[in-house]
């Protein structure tokens, strides 16, 4: 979450900041009164606590002396000042859990480096690599939902009658192709990333450490008898490993990678294309993430960027990295680049990585400090690979007039040798 502290000394610049993001400056009022109030009412409890600490010790003190009553007048306002400190209390807590459930929900404030813009049609292309249009023959200009079905890799029907539509069922060649891609990406990053595997559901303060709840509740899946989230990615419980920890800073930038199942409803999918694997609930994804000092962010988010791309451009993909404007980044992001894989088939851009640095913002949620005296850490992740938009475009690009699909050669050892689906 944002400082609380900035609602007194900043507001308007904090405003200012927002409104980049479209966020309503009335926001920001309500929780810099929720904010007053709750400092107003506290401040209230401790000189009521005060006083009856002070009457206390008069009450103490009148009945060494016999003057009984003083005692019984004193030990009276005791009582009473007694109640209202508890009743103060209770309103300044409720002030507090009021104040903090909205700056749950306000965004992060994003870098002044990244481009204005209210929508994702604002959004800056850097680079594009490895993509020329005319270099695609026909075959190559079928839906991967199409090849899949026809080299039985894909079974969307088997999946829908197992889940419900929008969970895709891999086979033979198909779901090892999953796997590939999945230790392929653990395989580049292994070098300077510690692995992990995470648990799949999570407890609900450890989605809201990352900003996935409150507010987007409704595209998580919730197992309400256990209370417990089903990821929607690993940066989740990745980042919340460190929870309320003061780590060594000598330790940092502590790098860590996850492969995980993901599972999201996609509640706002409604008009979008979710044909084939465009839009899945659930599907495969490899996390890097980093835990870092304000200082190191930015060299660790650049590394980061590269790693995702250097994956792609190891698969021979073309791909186009993306700048994300204000008003288009994650709620808690400061500053995202988007890779973005082309599928022939498809002829789409697909969305293939998110790289962000989200400052203090999932820090201060998680309380992961580093340091004496202890300050809030950067966090920042990127998916060294998703799967299904990348087995797509790698389908789709790989297709052989034959109608076989060729192994890039990286992903060959991972695939028991096989060089060619048919």
């Amino acid at each position: 979450m944002i400082d609380g502290r900035r609602l007194r000394s900043d507001l308007d610049a904090l405003k200012a900041a927002l409104a980049r993001r479209g966020v309503d400056p009335s926001e920001l009022d309500k929780a810099a009164a929720l904010d007053e109030r709750w400092r107003h009412l506290a401040a209230r409890q401790d000189a009521t606590r005060a006083q009856v600490k002070a009457l206390s010790r008069t009450v103490g003190e009148a009945r060494r002396s016999g003057d009984t009553a003083t005692a019984d007048a004193a030990a009276t306002e005791s009582r009473r000042l007694g109640e209202e400190e508890k009743a103060l209390g209770v309103e300044a807590d409720g002030a507090a859990a009021e104040r903090r459930d909205l700056l749950l929900r306000i965004p992060n404030v994003p870098s002044a480096d990244a481009p204005d813009g209210l929508s994702e049609a604002a959004n800056v292309v850097l680079r594009t690599e490895a993509y020329d249009p005319d270099a695609y023959g026909p075959h190559q200009r079928v839906p991967h939902w199409e090849v899949g079905a026809r080299l039985g890799i894909l079974d969307l029907p088997a999946g829908a009658k197992l889940s419900g539509s929008m969970f895709p069922l891999y086979r033979g060649a198909g779901a090892a192709l999953v796997r590939a891609l999945v230790q392929y990406a653990l395989d580049r990053n292994a070098d300077a990333f510690e692995e992990v595997r995470p648990p799949t559901l999570v407890r609900t303060e450890t989605m809201v450490s990352t900003g996935h709840l409150p507010k987007f509740e409704d595209d998580a899946y919730h197992i309400e008898r256990d209370d417990l989230w089903a990821v929607p990615t690993a940066e989740v419980p990745l980042t919340s490993m460190a929870r309320d920890e003061v780590l060594d800073e000598a330790r940092l930038p502590w790098r860590l990678m996850a492969h995980t199942s993901c599972f999201r409803r996609e509640a706002g999918s409604a008009g979008r294309d979710t044909r084939g694997l465009l839009r899945v609930h659930e599907f495969d994804k490899v996390e890097i993430l980093a835990y870092a000092t304000p200082e190191q962010a930015p060299k660790v988010h650049a590394d980061l960027l590269a790693r995702a791309e250097g994956a792609l451009a190891g698969l021979g993909l073309a791909y186009r990295v993306l700048d994300l404007c204000a008003g288009d980044l994650g709620g808690s992001s400061a500053r995202t680049f988007d890779l973005e894989v082309y599928a022939p088939g498809c002829d789409l851009w697909l969305e293939a990585s998110s790289v962000s640095w989200f400052t203090d913002y999932q820090a201060r949620r998680a309380n992961v400090r580093f340091g004496k005296p202890p300050a809030f850490v950067h966090t920042l992740n990127g998916s060294g690979l998703a799967v299904p938009r990348v087995w797509a475009a790698l389908v789709e690009t790989y297709r052989q007039p034959d109608g076989s699909v060729a192994v890039p050669e990286v992903l060959v050892p991972y695939m028991r040798g096989l060089t060619r689906i048919g």
